[in-house]
């Protein structure tokens, strides 16, 4: 046994097949390349190190991406009551005033005062033609004057809104729907943003990309606050959109490339809780500060004490492996495996340099091929997955945000109602985590879509006067689409193939994202019918639930790699299966995240070039065979004494977290991450 260890490790020993001049040299493959998931539970998958940068800058950073997306809603509140302002009657009492120039129309069966006509009338000439103050009280309207549209502004009651863009700029009347494209305009950069941050991310870097997109929202938000008119305040909210949701993705994704694979759950999960927490935040200030420019400073000058991130964050060490840059990869990880009390391995050290100067040596590149978009539509399964995915994932993405943009419009009091549309995302989180890795991703999602739907259409059975009762119902909506809304990102990352994978999140997301330009207009419509919108979104959540259920479970499934496998994958769907939930495990797993204390981490420290070679290599076959979503109680280091024969030492293990779902984002060909327009 031992001998057949032993040519195992000379096999793999990469640095003696350098200097084996003689033999011909032979380009390794893209399984035999370093891959840093291996070495990470040697140093530690989720040590001190990672929980400093997960818990100091990854969540942190969430925050100012949740102020600044819904600070604009507060930003654009529209008064209860609002009239033509008559400049030549302002010395009047307001009743008077209103009484004499404002006339009365019906509204909901009651007259009320029109909001945008008064009397054409010429109050200079008139007021002369009265003479003394006397006969001004005694003036009445008459009918036989003309009525016409507000020319000089209005005036408003700022009991509960006193300051706003609608006030500032007069956006109401003809204008109401100003605020509507200001809240498009912020939609629109998201997209645009992710491209261009994403190209800046992947060419000079993770920190420099983050501190760029930081400096762009804050300068975005400076200008919203020095605003003079509306055009130029949402020209800054185009400024603001294209760091949303940049801005807390690039942290995410060092966070993610940082930790390992069965970590990645959990720092998905606590990134939207964290990203939740900071919405909730935002409802305390905005009710604290109702003027709307300190609102903007408010919300955006704290964090330039982020760029103090400069001298903590760390470069992300596999993007400085694809450039070359060994020696400031090496720096990092060895300063993470200082910090999580293990020695770095010289074996890795020694291996990194070979792959280094191999590289260097070897001027023809891997040949990869080329796929695209078209590929995704080449054939009938695989086409309409892709559709169904597609629509699912734009008709969660948009009833989702559509949702969160509609709380203040519902309940008595705008400031509870949003904070209650935050609070009810907590438990949704923590209970979809469960069902998905217990009842699998289809029917978690669907239901969720489905019954959330369901919740916002049958509020139109309700009366005008049940506000609470139609408050209730949206929350119970909110938090099931909150739900979906988390299980559709990795559901769709594991039924496209490895080979397209990030081709195909990137369309669904970006085609997903066409719908956030578009539901701003849809609450548009709740000024006339306050239910309306509820109904719209309804319908388009139950239609993209129900286009979740054809397809293909993927929990405990071999996830496929290739475009042949994708088509073939789900290929034998029948109508029965939509009653099926996740089956039974059948297949070997992927094994645990387990981190031996005796051999890596306790007081000796020490472990042969050999153990860590071999267990590297054992990592990369476990995982190259093994589906994603799926559990192994074999730690690697139980397979490498199983293999060589000496006993297993199972009190020295610490099983520090066990987790069925590996949620992960967009990747190239090397294996970097990419931004994606998921909010």
């Amino acid at each position: 046994m031992s001998e057949t260890v032993d040519s195992d490790v000379d096999e793999y020993d990469e640095l003696s097949e350098l200097r084996q001049r003689q033999k011909p040299q032979t380009q390794p493959s893209v399984d035999e390349a370093f891959d840093l998931d291996d070495l990470l539970p040697t140093i530690g998958e989720f040590g001190k190190y990672q929980k400093l940068l997960v818990f100091g800058i990854c969540l942190p950073a969430c925050i100012p991406c949740g102020f600044c997306a819904f600070n604009q809603l507060f930003m654009a509140d529209t008064p209860d009551d609002y009239w033509c302002r008559i400049p030549e009657l302002l010395d009047m009492q307001l009743e008077q005033r209103k009484y004499l120039a404002i006339p009365k129309e019906l509204e909901n069966d009651e007259l009320v005062y029109s909001k945008c006509h008064t009397y054409g009338v010429n109050w200079t000439q008139l007021l002369e033609s009265l003479g003394d103050e006397n006969d001004l009280t005694t003036l009445e309207p008459n009918s036989t004057w003309p009525v016409v549209k507000c020319s000089q502004g209005w005036e408003y009651n700022t009991t509960n809104v006193w300051s706003s863009i609608v006030i500032d700029f007069d956006l109401v009347c003809d204008q109401d729907i100003y605020p509507t494209i200001g809240l498009a305009a912020l939609n629109t950069g998201g997209p645009v943003g992710v491209y261009l941050f994403g190209l800046l991310n992947d060419r000079a870097g993770r920190r420099l990309s983050y501190f760029t997109c930081l400096a762009t929202l804050l300068a975005g938000s400076l200008m919203t606050s020095l605003s003079k008119d509306f055009w130029t305040w949402a020209g800054s909210r185009v400024i603001v959109g294209l760091t949303i949701p940049a801005v807390y993705q690039i942290p995410f994704i060092i966070s993610l490339e940082l930790v390992g694979e069965n970590y990645r759950s959990f720092v998905t999960v606590m990134t939207c809780t964290f990203y939740t927490s900071g919405i909730m935040l935002l409802s305390v200030v905005t009710y604290l500060e109702r003027d709307w420019v300190r609102l903007s400073y408010i919300t955006s000058l704290p964090f330039y004490a982020y760029f103090f991130y400069m001298f903590v964050m760390p470069e992300s060490p596999r993007w400085l492996l694809m450039r070359g840059r060994l020696e400031e990869a090496l720096t990092i990880l060895e300063r993470m495996a200082r910090v999580n009390g293990r020695q770095f391995p010289e074996a890795v050290h020694s291996k990194l340099e070979a792959q280094i100067r191999r590289d260097k040596l070897k001027k023809e590149k891997k040949k990869v091929a080329n796929v695209g978009l078209r590929d995704l539509c080449r054939t009938p399964n695989m086409r309409l997955k892709t559709i169904l995915i597609t629509l699912s994932w734009f008709a969660n993405e948009t009833v989702y945000l559509g949702l969160s943009y509609y709380g203040p419009s519902l309940g008595t009091n705008q400031y509870v109602s949003f904070f209650l549309s935050a609070v009810v995302e907590l438990p949704s989180y923590l209970c979809c985590w469960y069902f998905m890795d217990t009842w699998g991703r289809r029917w978690p999602l669907s239901l969720s879509m489905i019954l959330g739907g369901v919740a916002c259409v049958i509020t139109v059975m309700l009366p005008d006067e049940a506000v609470d009762e139609t408050l209730y119902l949206y929350l119970v909506s909110k938090a099931l689409l909150s739900a979906s809304f988390l299980i559709i990102y990795p559901f769709a990352g594991e039924l496209y193939p490895t080979q397209v994978r990030g081709i195909g999140i990137g369309a669904s997301s970006y085609i997903g994202g066409l719908g956030l330009i578009v539901i701003p207009f849809v609450t548009y419509l709740g000024k006339e019918n306050l239910k309306l919108p509820l109904v719209i979104m309804g319908f388009v959540s139950m239609l993209g639930g129900m286009t979740g259920l054809r397809l293909p479970e993927t929990l405990h499934h071999r996830l496929p790699q290739t475009i042949e496998e994708g088509e073939e994958f789900g290929k034998d769907w029948q109508l029965k299966d939509c009653c099926r939930c996740a089956q039974k495990q059948t297949v070997l797993s992927q094994p645990t995240s387990y981190e031996n204390l005796d051999v890596l981490g306790g007081s000796s420290n020490t472990a042969s070039e050999a153990e860590v070679e071999l267990e590297l290599r054992d990592n990369r076959r476990v995982r190259q065979q093994a589906p994603m979503s799926s559990i192994d109680e074999l730690t690697p280091l139980e397979g490498m004494a199983s293999v060589s024969g000496r006993p297993v030492h199972r009190p020295s293990m610490k099983r520090l977290v066990r987790q069925m779902s590996i949620m992960d984002t967009q990747r190239t060909n090397d294996g970097t991450m990419q931004l994606t327009h998921w909010i």
